[in-house]
């Protein structure tokens, strides 16, 4: 395998339930440290058991709006009233020390800021079916129905964007979608079919 040069800043979007968190997690895990999944700064208060510098860098709303004035952010977000961003100075600093960074977003963030962050990798999770994707949401007992009707209603939307990424991924067999994501951050030669994954998008999206 011709391993990659340099280190990037990998993006992952997907919708909710397509098994994106788990992929990331066993991609983090197998990775012997030389990927590392960003760490937001906010100003949303800890909850119990968070730490700063762990979960989050925990700021005030006077500092976060200084780092936004000094373009601090490689991008950054309002939800639910709290802002959140990712600091450029901690994926600049792990990129230099050749740690990829992984950074969870979603596909509105995405859209922001594809043109102007250069050297990234960006990797859409699509599902097998929207039935499945269903049963996914289900089974993992997080949402009420009122949330995961909430959730698919928006999946035909997130989908949509799926083309601006650099890879669509299907997610069926997870071992071997862990393989598939392992081959593009690490290998600069690696074989991907995206005509094949354009046509499983559209089968969604119909």
């Amino acid at each position: 395998m011709s391993s990659r040069a340099k280190a990037r800043l990998i993006i992952f979007s997907a919708p909710s339930g397509a098994g994106k968190s788990s992929l990331i997690q066993e991609v983090i895990s197998q990775s012997s440290g030389n990927i590392q999944l960003s760490i937001s700064a906010t100003t949303r208060p800890p909850r119990t058991g968070e730490e700063h510098g762990r979960d989050y860098f925990f700021i005030s709303d006077e500092e976060f709006n200084e780092l936004k004035k000094q373009n601090s952010f490689v991008e950054h977000a309002n939800v639910y009233g709290y802002q959140y961003g990712t600091l450029r100075s901690f994926v600049d600093e792990k990129i230099e020390n050749n740690i990829n960074v992984i950074l969870d977003i979603d596909v509105q963030g995405f859209d922001l800021i594809r043109n102007s962050i250069k050297d990234d990798i960006s990797i859409f999770i699509i599902p097998p079916s929207i039935s499945e994707l269903e049963k996914r949401l289900v089974s993992r007992g997080l949402d009420s129905d009122e949330v995961i009707k909430k959730r698919l209603k928006n999946v035909k939307t997130e989908l949509k964007y799926a083309e601006l990424y650099d890879y669509i991924i299907l997610n069926d067999q997870f071992e071997s979608t862990l393989n598939e994501l392992t081959s593009i951050i690490y290998n600069e030669n690696f074989n991907y079919n995206k005509e094949t994954n354009v046509n499983l998008l559209k089968d969604l999206l119909d």
